[in-house]
């Protein structure tokens, strides 16, 4: 009792209480307190899918279904992903004003992005999809313009003209213009495939692709971008070049042989 009483009254014995005190409260919050975030997390994410789910119903379920499954109206929506829907009404192409229009145009969205985000998390909660990407895998760090460009013009000018002006397709359909787009709209095209566009997957365009081609797109249409041929005609390509060449060029040859042959039977009278 003696020895005991002595190591009590050791000057280190207060700071080795303390430093176990520390030790199981340290331990303590490692083991509860992952545990609280997660489950606060989890909470978080389950009151967005909710409101998301009553966003559904008022404004999609009548076309889509009431769970998502798709109608004689509109497509089924399980597995499409969270990217799909923040292109599709972000864009304001949802909700659409007809269904019977060969294309739905880019309009104002009639969501704020808190809402649509609501909207993504309830739709991807109805299957595995795209995930809406991020700021990193868009944006302009790291991308190559000049790969970007050669992609681009590989896979997307057939449609979308070599500098991203647009183009018709058939049955009135037609390319939109790139030119303003949100990056992250491109690259959630590029991801889904919306409307008549192909998607192109990482398996067929990998995430550095997509952003070497919309920092190619974005440079070509920024409000610096110079044309190195001069006028740049629209940048619509062989076809407003052609016409140009063919009125003013072959017109021009034309009006100087004639007043040449005038010229020439004035003299010969003469």
């Amino acid at each position: 009792m003696k020895k005991l009483s002595a190591r009590r009254r050791h000057p280190l014995a207060a700071l080795v209480v303390l430093l176990l005190a520390l030790a199981c409260t340290g331990g303590l919050y490692a083991v509860f307190a992952p545990a609280s975030k997660a489950q606060a997390d989890e909470t978080a994410q389950s009151l967005t899918i909710e409101e998301g789910k009553k966003l559904y119903a008022v404004g999609c379920a009548s076309c889509h279904g009431t769970g998502g499954q798709g109608s004689t109206d509109g497509p089924s929506l399980v597995g499409v992903g969270a990217a799909a829907v923040d292109f599709q009404v972000a864009t304001g192409r949802m909700p659409a004003a007809t269904s019977q229009a060969a294309q739905l145009p880019k309009k104002k969205a009639i969501y704020t992005q808190a809402e649509i985000d609501q909207l993504a998390a309830y739709i991807a909660s109805l299957g595995a999809g795209p995930a809406v990407p991020t700021a990193e895998q868009y944006g302009p760090e790291g991308a190559d313009i000049a790969k970007g460009g050669e992609l681009f013009r590989n896979n997307c000018a057939q449609c979308h003209n070599f500098t991203g002006q647009g183009g018709a397709l058939t049955h009135g359909k037609y390319a939109p213009a790139l030119k303003d787009v949100n990056p992250k709209h491109i690259y959630e095209a590029m991801l889904t495939g919306p409307q008549n566009m192909p998607s192109f997957p990482d398996g067929s365009l990998s995430e550095q692709n997509k952003k070497d081609i919309i920092a190619y797109v974005t440079t070509v249409n920024g409000d610096e971008a110079v044309s190195p041929g001069g006028l740049s005609l629209g940048g619509l390509g062989p076809v407003s070049e052609g016409l140009f060449a063919w009125i003013f060029g072959l017109g021009g040859l034309i009006a100087v042989t004639v007043w040449v042959a005038a010229r020439t039977a004035k003299v010969r009278k003469s």
